[in-house]
């Protein structure tokens, strides 16, 4: 699964990166160390019909008011079977930025030790995500998004048996284009990422505190 990550890099790097030229209540971009399910996550679309690439937030947690609870995570093999995903496949697809994740290692005498995961390639990445907008009786609008979870690459393995569906560089065009609706070609963007550019190292547990959002969160664990 994914349920922790960060977005350390600064505003002009993000956006650069991304090929964002719009963009919606950027005066809330800081250094975040810990994002958590629940809260405010920044995303990226291409709303299509020549118009700008643009980013805005949405609740992580994609919400309906016939669901029991939000889903932080769909898994990636089945989105085309599920009611719920398959119609945002094909037309609601957003990039969710991040430099970094968390996992934690059970394997770790006995206990739960939390691994930073990043990659070694590039200095920025994009989970692949899905999204969607309801109104509720009042016309209040919700807008929320799931994080697509996929199988491990072999450093992954080690300590779960899920990962983030991280996008390939040039792979992060065709998810955004809403003209694309073949879902099948859109799954097989959806791989475990290259072992060869992934590293990780261990974090202070105080990370499995949500509230705990600070440089230190993601400084080298020394137990």
């Amino acid at each position: 699964m994914c349920g922790r990550f960060t977005l350390t890099a600064e505003w002009g790097l993000v956006r650069e990166w991304f090929f964002i030229e719009l963009a919606e209540q950027m005066e809330r971009i800081v250094p975040r160390y810990n994002i958590g399910p629940a809260q405010d996550v920044l995303a990226v679309i291409d709303p299509g019909g020549g118009r700008e690439r643009r980013a805005g937030y949405l609740r992580w947690g994609l919400q309906a008011p016939w669901m029991k609870s939000p889903l932080i995570n769909a898994r990636a093999e089945t989105l085309h079977e599920k009611p719920t995903f398959r119609g945002l496949l094909e037309r609601k697809r957003c990039i969710i930025p991040a430099d970094g994740f968390y996992e934690w290692d059970k394997s770790a005498g006995g206990g739960k030790q939390p691994m930073r995961i990043m990659l070694t390639d590039r200095p920025l990445f994009g989970f692949a995500a899905l999204y969607d907008t309801y109104v509720t009786e009042d016309g209040t609008r919700h807008h929320s998004c799931v994080i697509i979870t996929t199988e491990p690459n072999r450093t992954m393995s080690a300590i779960h048996h899920r990962m983030p569906a991280i996008l390939r560089r040039e792979d992060e065009a065709e998810w955004l284009d809403r003209s694309n609706t073949d879902t099948s070609q859109l799954q097989k963007l959806l791989q475990p990422y290259d072992d060869a550019s992934m590293r990780m190292y261990p974090v202070s547990p105080a990370v499995g505190n949500v509230r705990w959002d600070a440089p230190e969160c993601i400084e080298e664990y020394k137990s």
